[in-house]
């Protein structure tokens, strides 16, 4: 670097280049605390910048790409100048915060998606060589007793002391579906004489959970999400131990959303068009004394789920036509939105106008709690 106004020695033929160089320093300022733009992420750039190094190396129309994107400024100013995006980051706050700028400054409909298996990944690169060693680490966090490893079969099971209470820990490889969740109760109602109640352990999860677990209503069977991170908090088979004195490790309950029956009718203005009316019924936390919360703040939650369970929702949005493989979002609203009821609640119902279809259409409903964590329900009309 060379400061602006020195005379530095250089050989002939070199300093025509330090003067262009000097010359070139960009002068960003920084982000006004009040300025629209801010989203108070730590690694946030200003607009400016970025718009500098996207004209710079892009026409209108090309696409821009930011796998880092932090709190989207990337594709906060490529839209604005006419670019096409994508973006990605492995931090689901980052993706929340992108995801309510972008709807913030008006962008057209983009698609949205959780892809990867991080869990999996993970695991295939850790010192957890089987599953079965990496689930009997899972039940002693949680505080449950491994049976023995002389039945392969069930090197993944465990039990609370003292209770009747089965724990099965589902592999990192796998969604935690439909078919888990019968085999689980099985293994409650025969294995060793049977069990009152069983718990499920999951990693990764398929999309409709909630209304599987809605379906069964079953109260003897719980579901808990284990913590993404855990695996790389693990480092080695060795480590758990420092984990399960520090009594850091909470297993958070899994959510669901009820959507009440979806209203399709013909749109009275345009027999090309038909309205769907969308109201969001309930949102169920299985297990919220696993949610890592204080006592007093743990209260409050109970309060606030008894009163409104409904005020929990941070985001949620409708996809009209699903294909059961891709979400795309046609509508979205969230917390602090201008067109929200209040202040800190979303709407609780939507009437959207879509092209008429012939035959069954299947609507997609996805939320996002205040803890980001994201449930969803799916409904044929």
């Amino acid at each position: 670097y060379i400061r602006p106004g020195t005379n530095p020695k250089v050989p002939k033929g070199v300093k025509s280049y330090i003067d262009k160089y000097v010359q070139d320093v960009w002068v960003i300022p920084i982000i006004n605390p009040q300025a629209k733009e801010r989203v108070d992420y730590p690694t946030q750039k200003p607009e400016k910048l970025l718009e500098r190094i996207i004209k710079a190396s892009s026409d209108e129309g090309c696409i821009v790409a930011d796998f880092f994107a932090g709190s989207g400024t990337t594709a906060a100013v490529a839209e604005k100048l006419g670019r096409r995006w994508i973006v990605s980051d492995i931090g689901k706050p980052a993706c929340m915060i992108m995801r309510k700028r972008l709807i913030d400054q008006d962008a057209k409909p983009f698609l949205y998606q959780a892809i990867g298996d991080y869990q999996k990944e993970l695991f295939g690169t850790s010192e957890f060589r089987r599953v079965y060693d990496l689930a009997n680490v899972v039940l002693s966090l949680y505080g449950a007793i491994p049976f023995s490893n002389t039945d392969v079969a069930h090197r993944n099971l465990g039990y609370v002391k003292g209770t009747r209470t089965l724990v099965y820990v589902d592999s990192p490889s796998k969604l935690t579906g439909y078919n888990t969740l019968r085999k689980a109760q099985e293994l409650r109602g025969n294995f060793m004489g049977g069990w009152k109640k069983v718990i499920v352990l999951g990693w990764n999860f398929v999309a409709d959970i909630g209304q599987i677990i809605q379906n069964l209503n079953d109260p003897n069977l719980e579901v808990l999400v284990i913590p993404p991170d855990l695996i790389d908090r693990l480092k080695t088979k060795a480590s758990y131990r420092k984990l399960i004195d520090s009594g850091q490790i909470r297993f958070s309950s899994l959510q669901y959303l009820s959507v009440k029956p979806i209203e399709r009718v013909i749109d009275e203005n345009d027999e090309s068009k038909e309205r769907l009316i969308v109201e969001l019924e309930n949102y169920v936390l299985l297990s919220p004394d696993a949610l890592p919360l204080a006592d007093k703040d743990r209260e409050k939650l109970r309060e606030v789920i008894e009163r409104d369970p409904l005020a929990l929702i941070e985001y949620w949005s409708i996809d009209p036509d699903y294909d059961g493989k891709v979400f795309r979002s046609k509508w979205q609203d969230y917390r602090e939105n201008t067109k929200g009821a209040e202040q800190f609640s979303v709407v609780r119902s939507v009437e959207l106008r879509v092209e008429k279809k012939v035959g069954k259409r299947k609507v997609c409903v996805k939320a996002v709690d205040v803890f980001g964590f994201e449930s969803v329900a799916i409904q044929e009309v």
